[in-house]
């Protein structure tokens, strides 16, 4: 651990965050995402050299962590691995980037392996952290459909152990929706009873962690659904001029289609599966999605609580949008901090306090639920101890959760999976 990446507690601060949105070009088609291929709509490409300015400037500003996403990012894979590097020689240690993983399909050309192991190569060679291939559901011929992409997943197959030979160990990202365990026509009924709305969501998230294990994969995420229904939950405003019954949406990351709609009772349910369902299968998967957010979530959700400690972005995370290269508080939030590549427009310590609770965008939402006691016990001990007596719950699973990631390697994708670290970490009967 390097003083600089614990340094902005000290300030009442988390390490700085950057997703920049390089390019909202994509050839997939899925239904869950407005720059699916089929969708008419202005394309664009950040300017690089304007990128690597703003890098520059994050990097003297301590930032720690920097996606690369789009659109489909690898569709400019020269410009990507060049910023790759950009970033490391910045001193941004954790960067990241992923795919929908167009360049798997094909899996039964003699070319294959080649083009396969040259891909592997250029990202070895980086000092890339995390690499992420997207997978929405434990049906292959379901993920195939919905992305438009045949083949892709017979291809991931033959792919990830080539990249293991490479020494990289991708994460596999999953955009929870309805067709998550494979198309079922019950959790599309608005008249479903919400227990087994719960029960139907558990069994799904089983069937994708067992699929996604078998295929290869070591690590797995999961990205929160994103619609916005106005749902009355405890509610904030923020400087960026939205509220609760109206997020922007700026990433585009987002859809109208009823696969990825949910009303916010599904949306508790969706969290308390997940939640009852992590904890069977981390002993075998590094599984990135927190439990501690996850347990704030649902009580925002099923008992109208506001949780501990808000989202941090347009504080120390930021979103560079690739239409204008405006940096926005985050993907949903239409407010403007600064024009690529400024940061010094960014708040100071003194400004107004973090509030926001608009959304669930896992990317700042999970970091701010998990860093934020860090910062409080450095800044505000009392206030901290206050928390913890009045949420011992949260605090208990946080704490469980900070072992696990530490057991995970804090997934590193240049790291295997250490077994014998991860299975203290399995419930009864769940050793095999």
């Amino acid at each position: 651990m390097r003083f600089q990446d614990i340094s902005p507690f000290f300030k009442g601060r988390l390490p700085g965050q950057l997703v920049i949105q390089y390019a909202n070009h994509c050839n997939g088609d899925c239904p869950q995402c407005g720059m699916r291929r089929s969708r008419s709509m202005e394309r664009s490409r950040l300017d690089k050299e304007k990128v690597k300015r703003l890098i520059d400037d994050a990097g003297e500003r301590g930032f720690q962590a920097l996606s690369f996403t789009g659109g489909e990012p690898l569709l400019f894979l020269d410009d990507i691995i060049e910023l790759i590097d950009h970033a490391a020689g910045a001193g941004i240690r954790y960067v990241r980037t992923g795919t929908n993983g167009f360049l798997f399909t094909g899996s039964e050309r003699p070319d294959f392996e080649a083009r396969i192991n040259a891909l592997a190569a250029r990202i070895a060679a980086t000092k890339l952290y995390t690499f992420w291939i997207s997978i929405d559901s434990a049906d292959p011929e379901e993920h195939e459909r919905m992305r438009g992409l045949p083949g892709v997943i017979r291809g991931i197959e033959k792919a990830l152990p080539i990249f293991h030979a490479h020494g990289i160990y991708p994460s596999v990202n999953l955009g929870i929706n309805r067709n998550t365990g494979g198309r079922d026509a019950r959790l599309y009924r608005p008249d479903l009873d919400p227990e087994e709305f719960r029960r139907l969501f558990r069994a799904a998230f089983r069937r994708f962690y067992g699929f996604v294990h078998d295929l290869g994969f070591t690590i797995v995420n999961a990205c929160y659904p994103m619609s916005d229904e106005g749902d009355g939950q405890p509610d904030s405003t923020d400087d960026g001029g939205a509220t609760a019954e109206g997020l922007a949406k700026v990433y585009g990351a987002s859809s109208e289609d009823r696969v990825i709609r949910f009303t916010p009772q599904e949306k508790g349910r969706i969290f308390q599966a997940l939640f009852e369902t992590i904890p069977r299968y981390r002993h075998r998967l590094r599984i990135f999605s927190p439990r501690c957010s996850l347990y704030s979530l649902i009580k925002r959700y099923q008992k109208n609580e506001v949780p501990l400690y808000p989202c941090r972005g347009g504080h120390e995370f930021f979103f560079v949008e690739s239409g204008q290269g405006r940096i926005h508080p985050c993907g949903y939030l239409p407010g403007v901090i600064a024009g690529l590549p400024d940061l010094r427009r960014r708040p100071s310590p003194s400004a107004k306090r973090p509030d926001c609770h608009l959304c669930e965008w896992e990317c700042f939402r999970d970091p701010s639920e998990m860093m934020g006691p860090l910062a409080e016990l450095c800044t505000s001990p009392l206030s901290l101890a206050v928390h913890l007596f009045r949420n011992p719950g949260f605090f208990r699973i946080l704490l469980e959760d900070l072992r696990y990631y530490r057991a995970c390697d804090f997934f590193n994708c240049r790291l295997p999976p250490d077994l014998d670290a991860m299975r203290r970490f399995a419930v009864r009967g769940e050793q095999s």
